[in-house]
């Protein structure tokens, strides 16, 4: 049901990514602290939906489908424009294209895998990923906006960037896992062996 408080939740974290995005073409730390605001509160409700929706009973096929996609249009959209306003440095784009491609082949591989009725579970060390991601993104949507006597303890961009440098790495070992996992399933069945002719 479209409705529901769980799915609601989900569609807030698209409707929110507009919301982030405009923040860019404003001036001054405040519009890159409200950045911060509008994606912790997005991330917030992605632990939010799923706890619903078991706690209720309202797990749907919508919100399967909707969830996975939210995140990543939304870790996406994040991961552009910090890469477009130089938000973050040149070397540091690379973990940023790492994790969207990894992104882009996982989602292809549990749509093949749906279609032929496998499941594919979140794994442990890819919720640390997760975990890594959702902490560099709101650090380096402030960035330099971060108050000088916080700059002078912690160099909050280096903190986002070394982040999402580890965030890539587990990127690409949960990203390869999966691709592992599947491997047998994208083969699909072998026959038997054609006769070779005398």
């Amino acid at each position: 049901m479209v409705t529901s408080l769980p799915n609601l939740l989900t569609l807030s974290r698209i409707v929110v990514i507009p919301l982030v995005v405009a923040t860019f073409y404003v001036d001054g730390p405040a519009a890159r602290w409200v950045a911060c605001a509008l994606f912790v509160a997005a991330a917030i409700t992605d632990w939010f939906d799923g706890h619903l929706a078991r706690q209720r009973n309202q797990v749907s096929a919508l919100g399967r489908f909707l969830d996975p996609i939210a995140d990543k249009l939304l870790v996406g959209a994040v991961l552009f424009m910090l890469a477009a306003f130089d938000r973050v440095s040149p070397l540091s784009i690379l973990p940023a294209l790492v994790i969207l491609l990894r992104e882009i082949l996982v989602s292809g591989l549990r749509e093949f895998l749906a279609e032929v009725r496998v499941g594919m579970p979140v794994t442990r060390l890819a919720k640390w990923k997760t975990g890594l991601q959702m902490t560099a993104l709101p650090v380096l949507l402030v960035g330099d906006a971060a108050p000088r006597l916080l700059q002078d303890i912690l160099p909050v961009r280096l903190t986002g960037e070394i982040c999402l440098w580890v965030a890539a790495l587990l990127t690409l070992v949960t990203g390869w896992d999966y691709l592992r996992a599947g491997i047998d399933h994208l083969r699909g069945p072998s026959g038997p062996a054609p006769d070779k002719a005398p």
